[in-house]
């Protein structure tokens, strides 16, 4: 768990996650990312850098009309002594019996966001947690290339307005193999999935495809994740990298596609003999 806090702490910094009096609601799937996710936000609260809350919230789809074991999850909550709601919905049926939908995913996923934004609302949160890691990110991000054929990802840190609710996603530099470790050491049980097309998705395609230029071009993904960084896709440059769009600053001259590290992480690297970025 110290590697996961340790990516955790920096997401934090470098995306300004978390502030002294915030509610945070996290969302539990009951798998490995969502219960690794509030271990470590539990976890970090022991440094004392920031006063924050915690309530943890499940969304049972109750696929087949039937509703899902989440008493490990639940046992976890306990432990850990984090407040902790199930809502039992009736997504799984709409989706899948009513809709009868050729392609899930995207309905499903959209009706569990509005689902969770509005009982992260009810229970009194600012702000909303989520699970996804690194792998998920760069995984989002090829997806979006090379099937919508455009640039984006979805952002470490995002406002909604309407609701007035942020959303954070605080496991943004840990990889998924540290995370299957963390879970493993720290986890006593996980929920699994019921979902009929889990492991069939377009997503899992992707995870193939990855792993395969992993294998064939070492590094493929520090790449992926370090041009997402430089070029600031979505938020994702942080405070690292930002976009200086000054018409009179003579280097950029208002040219939004030029991007610039911040002077004292420039003076810093250079000190430290550090004249690349890692991109994780």
């Amino acid at each position: 768990m110290q590697r996961i806090l340790g990516y955790l702490r920096r997401a934090v910094q470098e995306f300004d996650l978390i502030q002294n009096g915030d509610r945070i609601a996290v969302g539990i799937s009951g798998g490995k990312d969502s219960l690794v996710l509030l271990n470590a936000l539990h976890d970090f609260q022991r440094f004392g850098l920031y006063d924050y809350s915690l309530v943890g919230i499940t969304l049972d789809p109750q696929f087949d009309g039937i509703q899902t074991d989440y008493s490990p999850a639940e046992e976890f909550c306990e432990k850990l002594g984090v407040e902790y709601h199930i809502i039992r919905t009736q997504i799984g049926q709409i989706v899948f019996d009513h809709r009868k939908e050729t392609h899930p995913c995207s309905l499903c996923a959209k009706m569990r966001r509005g689902a969770l934004h509005d009982n992260a609302k009810a229970f009194g949160c600012n702000k909303l947690a989520l699970g996804h890691h690194n792998d998920d990110a760069i995984e989002t991000f090829l997806m979006n290339l090379f099937i919508e054929g455009r640039i984006g990802c979805y952002a470490p840190k995002s406002y909604l307005s309407r609701k007035d609710l942020t959303l954070i996603r605080p496991l943004s530099f840990a990889p998924e193999a540290d995370i299957i470790h963390a879970a493993r050491q720290n986890v006593p049980e996980i929920v699994k999935s019921r979902c009929p097309v889990d492991g069939h998705t377009s997503r899992e395609m992707m995870k193939n495809f990855i792993r395969e230029q992993e294998r064939a071009n070492s590094g493929f993904k520090t790449r992926v994740f370090g041009a997402m960084r430089r070029a600031n896709v979505d938020g994702w440059g942080g405070k690292t990298y930002v976009r200086d769009l000054s018409m009179d600053n003579p280097e950029t001259n208002g040219k939004p596609e030029r991007f610039h590290m911040l002077e004292a992480e420039i003076a810093r690297r250079l000190k430290e003999g550090q004249y690349a970025d890692s991109g994780n």
